[in-house]
């Protein structure tokens, strides 16, 4: 067993250390958009979603996976094949305490526990999300609780009426909605709508500027702050209870830090003129309608209003016109007999249990109007500057510094009560300069997250021939627009580098001297991680859905642009967003406002079975036109209300059953995350005489014997050695379902999207300084560049095991010709077309549904392995070319370890280079084929022909 210590992470040098003082480079996904709602509750559906919300909502327990199925271990195994190594874990305070004020759902931070054990077992590191997109599922986001709405005297069901902000279920009319024409990312509008400007303003600063909202006989401010900021104390706290009483070892070894509430909006703070729309595009999206926040307010009371109306085009914002809108006298400020159903005329809540101060605090009116910001008889702004500056002091406020470094110190401190070596992560509202914080509060122990998009791309979904830098327009890099706009791949890819290295480069002022620490302490130097970054996959009208039937080469473009920005010089972590597991599908996107980046889908699977069943371990899918007899359960299911309802107490009884019931520990807490656990054995292959532990290996593992060598071990000189890897020796691989026999390049692939773009080759653990990591897809060619200084001090735990350096080499790239000759590439999407162009989709695919009788048949008898385990003696999975200029290497499934001289004299460059001998897979129906850099462009282009009529796949 490893030592707490050894698995503590540091954050020195602009990096994270491991306890052998190598960098760790985490690179990850964001697990996952599906928690921003409970199941089986996609953003585009109405039915019953006020009344559930009034009543208390829907537990998020099965969000973001399933362990009742065994199928959480598939997508673990999946994401870890990848090369994965970090999890960034969306939770909205929401699902924290849905049920009303202090009213916590144990049972589902006890689900949360259980998935994070499982996540500890496939070796990743974990930092939580408290997530929320302007503000709440009940304002067109996610984040906050319901009642938190009537607590700030809102309406809710007039938010759509007023445009306070535009929900996806209820667009565009709540009473005729019709939520598939809801635009592409006009979600993100809301930040610059009423109900997003009010309540992050009440939110954040409260006390400033809204002094007479008084609840609880404290201010809104206080009264929002404290709640959440204990609702996420109580999960950190329940966290720290299985550690100590379960023995799940989370802390440090898993979860290594929080992340600050996402992407935090400023609301109205610091806006100049309440008349006029900001001259830059920044948080507030301008797209569809765009109400000044003037406009806004006088919506907000049911004033009628004209008001300008944008579209995001090729070269971004445009305004093209007006429209009227109309709320027809409703107003988003809820009268007494209308607040959730009635406040009673004494302030006090009796379903939510609060008393509001209704001598200072009246419902029915602007909370802005109350504090003398505009006059609602005449719509005038009395006082446009009200924001800007402090009302008492007179001084001009600034938001980071003013509102969010004292929350963030607030939530710093309860977090760190329950788990003291928490890294916290630093995230001000999106492409904003992080503030300065002292080292007593960081102590040492920080990173900066900052978010980045390809904007156009993101918006527009479409990867196009010209881009902009959007950063640097924000950052006043330009004196003039038009220069900052990139023609060409090539620009286009070296100026996305440039805005990472802009973001890198942030990390530097987040940190102030400390008496505690020397001037020159390394730990005052922070790294980066981008939280989110990603690009959609249903760009240019969801062509590769049905017309190209699988091509994400566009997407792969885009997203490989984005990576590749991350590597380089810049070398940051990274979390993509995002990894869906349960809810995706090609009509719906991740089931959340239209997005749609999930990395994988069930809906792109295929599966080459004769018996049509894909095995219960996916999504279901289809084989040789037979439908899984998963997907026809799903069917008989869907046809019968009573049955559905029915599984859903039956999957409820069974979460019960895990968890104690009251908000009790979980009794078997370590056993029911165990119950289907893959062993993560990596891949092994015959390499140098240089054979070190496994990979997450302890110091009592049985190491393995030597395989032979087919390197010579090369003396610590400049010479090159060269070597090529053709057989592996024995090991083991725990792969998907029945579907993909026993071919891990199979199981990595299917329903992968663009998968070479984000599987990429990449150092994992360094003696030294990475100067330089380039990979091209195109070629499939590796190389980095390591620069160690003198007498490197890096010793092992026991002082005698040899610590290497360490690479990811991805089978998805440098699987061998063999290999490939017998995968399964046939792909069936569930997307059929009709003549008109329209989509027929099949219905929902469901996975871990069991007939009685199936139950009946497998009662008494070990039930079908979801898994197979016997990937031993490989003899074809890798065929690849490795240059070393210093020391020896050895390979062991995907990781390649690399030793050479620590002891130097002088500094030195160490290079590897890393390529695969047929040159880069491409990919045609039928089977996987090479192209060699020397061939033809007569037959590059015969090797993506095909005369399929199922269609191809080409990842």
């Amino acid at each position: 067993m490893s030592s707490p210590d050894a698995d503590l992470l540091s954050t020195a040098q602009f990096s994270f250390v491991d306890c052998h003082g190598r960098k760790i480079f985490l690179r990850g996904v964001n697990l996952s958009g599906s928690s921003k709602s409970p199941l089986d509750q996609p953003s585009h559906l109405l039915s019953h979603f006020w009344e559930t919300a009034e009543a208390g909502g829907e537990s998020f327990i099965g969000q973001p996976l399933n362990l009742e199925d065994g199928s959480a271990d598939e997508h673990l195994a999946r994401l870890r094949g990848w090369g994965f190594n970090l999890l960034r874990f969306p939770v909205t305070w929401e699902a924290l305490e849905r049920a009303g004020p202090k009213k916590y759902d144990y049972e589902y931070m006890d689900y949360i526990v259980r998935v994070l054990v499982k996540c500890k077992q496939y070796g990743f590191r974990v930092y939580m999300d408290p997530h929320q997109d302007t503000w709440s599922r009940f304002s067109g986001g996610s984040g906050a609780p319901f009642w938190t709405l009537p607590a700030c005297g809102i309406d809710p069901y007039h938010i759509s009426a007023t445009q306070a902000a535009l929900l996806h279920s209820e667009y565009p009319l709540p009473h005729n909605a019709d939520p598939s024409t809801f635009p592409a990312m006009i979600w993100g509008t809301n930040y610059g709508r009423l109900f997003s400007l009010t309540l992050f303003t009440l939110f954040f600063a409260g006390r400033t500027f809204a002094p007479n909202c008084i609840i609880d006989d404290m201010n809104i401010q206080d009264y929002l702050q404290s709640h959440y900021i204990s609702a996420f104390g109580e999960l950190a706290d329940r966290i720290r209870q299985a550690d100590e009483e379960e023995g799940t070892g989370l802390r440090d070894a898993c979860i290594i830090g929080w992340d600050t509430l996402n992407e935090p909006a400023e609301g109205l703070v610091s806006w100049d003129d309440l008349n006029k729309l900001p001259m830059k595009q920044g948080t507030t999206l301008k797209k569809g309608t765009t109400p000044t926040p003037a406009q806004s307010l006088r919506l907000g009371m049911g004033q009628p209003q004209t008001v300008e109306c944008w579209d995001f085009g090729t070269f971004g914002p445009k305004r093209t016109g007006t429209v009227d809108v109309n709320p027809k006298g409703r107003k988003v400020w809820a009268e007494i007999d209308q607040c959730n159903g009635g406040e009673l005329p004494d302030g006090t809540h009796p379903r939510w249990g609060w008393k509001r101060d209704i001598s200072k605090w009246p419902l029915g009116t602007c909370v802005w109007a109350l504090h003398g910001v505009w006059d609602i008889q005449s719509g005038y702004m009395l006082q446009p500057d009200y924001f800007k500056y402090h009302p008492t002091t007179g001084i001009e406020v600034e938001f980071m510094t003013d509102f969010w470094l004292p929350h963030f110190k607030a939530y710093g401190e309860r977090i760190r009560s329950s788990h003291p070596n928490a890294i916290l992560f630093v995230q001000p509202p999106v492409f904003a300069l992080p503030p300065r914080v002292d080292e007593e509060i960081l102590k040492g122990r920080c990173a900066y997250t900052g978010h980045y998009y390809d904007g156009l791309t993101l918006i527009t979904k479409h990867w196009n021939w010209f881009n902009a830098d959007s950063l640097g327009v924000l950052r006043g890099k330009y004196r003039y627009p038009l220069q900052a706009v990139k023609i060409g791949e090539k620009a286009i890819r070296k100026s996305l580098m440039e805005q990472i290295a802009m973001l890198k480069d942030d990390a530097r002022l987040i940190s102030t001297p400390c008496s505690l620490l020397p001037s020159t302490s390394p730990h005052n130097q922070y790294p980066t991680v981008i939280g989110e970054i990603g690009t959609p996959f249903d760009m240019d009208d969801k062509h590769a859905y049905f017309e190209s039937k699988g091509d994400y080469k566009n997407q792969e473009k885009a997203l490989d642009a984005s990576l590749n920005a991350c590597d380089g010089s810049n070398n940051v972590a990274y979390t993509v967003w995002t990894y869906i597991a349960r809810g995706h599908s090609h009509q719906w996107g991740d089931a959340w406002n239209g997005e749609d980046l999930s990395l994988w889908s069930c809906d792109d699977m295929r599966c080459t079975y004769g018996n049509g069943d894909a095995g219960d371990a996916g999504c279901g899918g289809v084989s040789n036109g037979v439908e899984s007899g998963l997907r026809a359960r799903a069917k008989r299911w869907s046809g019968s209300e009573k049955a559905r309802e029915a599984e859903r107490k039956a999957k409820s009884e069974s979460q019960a059953r895990l968890l104690s019931g009251g908000g009790g520990r979980s009794t078997a807490l370590l056993e029911s995350a165990n119950a289907s656990m893959l062993s993560l054995n990596t891949i092994s292959t015959r390499g140098t005489n240089l054979v070190p532990p496994l990979p997450g290996a302890g110091d009592e593992q049985e190491q393995l014997p030597t395989a032979p060598s087919i390197l010579p071990t090369t003396s610590e000189t400049s010479e090159t050695s060269t070597a090529t890897i053709i057989s592996p020796s024995s090991s083991s691989l725990l792969l998907s379902s029945a579907c993909h026999d026993d071919d891990p390049f199979d199981f990595l692939t299917d329903g992968a999207r663009a998968v070479r773009a984000f599987c990429r080759p990449r150092p994992v653990k360094v003696l030294g300084e990475v100067v330089d990591t380039r990979f091209d897809i195109g070629k499939a060619e590796f190389k980095c560049v390591i620069r160690v200084p003198p007498s490197t001090s890096i010793t092992s735990r026991n002082g005698q095991d040899e610590i290497t350096t360490e690479f990811f080499i991805p089978l998805v790239h440098f699987a061998s010709h063999k290999l490939l000759e017998n995968s399964k590439v046939r792909w069936y999407g569930d997307v059929k077309m009709k003549k008109d162009k329209t989509m027929e989709m099949d219905p929902p695919k469901e996975y871990g549904y069991r007939s009685a009788e199936e139950d009946e048949m497998e009662e008494g008898r070990a039930v079908k392995k979801r898994v197979l385990e016997g990937i031993e003696d490989r003899e074809d999975l890798f065929d690849i070319e490795v240059k070393v200029s210093h020391g020896r290497w050895n390979i062991k499934g995907q990781t390649l370890y690399w030793s050479y001289n620590q002891n130097l004299e002088v500094e030195e460059e160490m290079v590897i280079e890393v390529k695969r001998r047929g040159g880069a897979i491409k990919v045609r129906q039928g089977g996987w084929v090479e192209v060699p850099d020397t061939a033809s462009l007569r037959e590059r282009k015969k090797s993506w022909l095909c005369d399929c009529t199922d269609g191809c796949i080409i990842m």
